[in-house]
């Protein structure tokens, strides 16, 4: 995981955006954005709620945003990420600047097998 307003880096491999809306004044050439799957973010009306009082809803949004990882869609953009895995590095992206307590902490532990 990484902040996409970091430069890019060598090692990064497959570098993929993981916030529902493109990050405030970053240029697409810059940011060098291999994917953006959009069905592994978080819902607008999730992460509105969430962000209203992210110290006390934390663990209530990591619940309901592992339900809405559960759909379909999200199980298929999950299974190309797990495989993308197998060919290099994957990078995960986002604007957020607690990465620790952020969607993509969640979303890496589905990749890897230990959420």
């Amino acid at each position: 995981m990484r902040r996409v307003y970091d430069p890019p880096s060598p090692d990064d491999g497959l570098r993929v955006l993981v916030d529902r809306l493109w990050p405030r004044g970053l240029a697409k050439k810059r940011a060098d954005i291999a994917r953006w799957p959009k069905e592994l973010t978080p819902s607008d009306e999730l992460r509105r709620w969430y962000h209203e009082a992210p110290g006390e809803r934390h663990d209530e949004f990591v619940a309901r945003y592992e339900t809405e990882l559960d759909d379909p869609a999200a199980q298929q953009a999950l299974a190309a990420l797990r495989k993308a895995l197998h060919d290099g590095p994957v990078t995960l992206l986002t604007a957020v600047r607690d990465l620790p307590g952020s969607h993509a902490a969640v979303l890496a532990q589905h990749l890897t097998g230990t959420g």
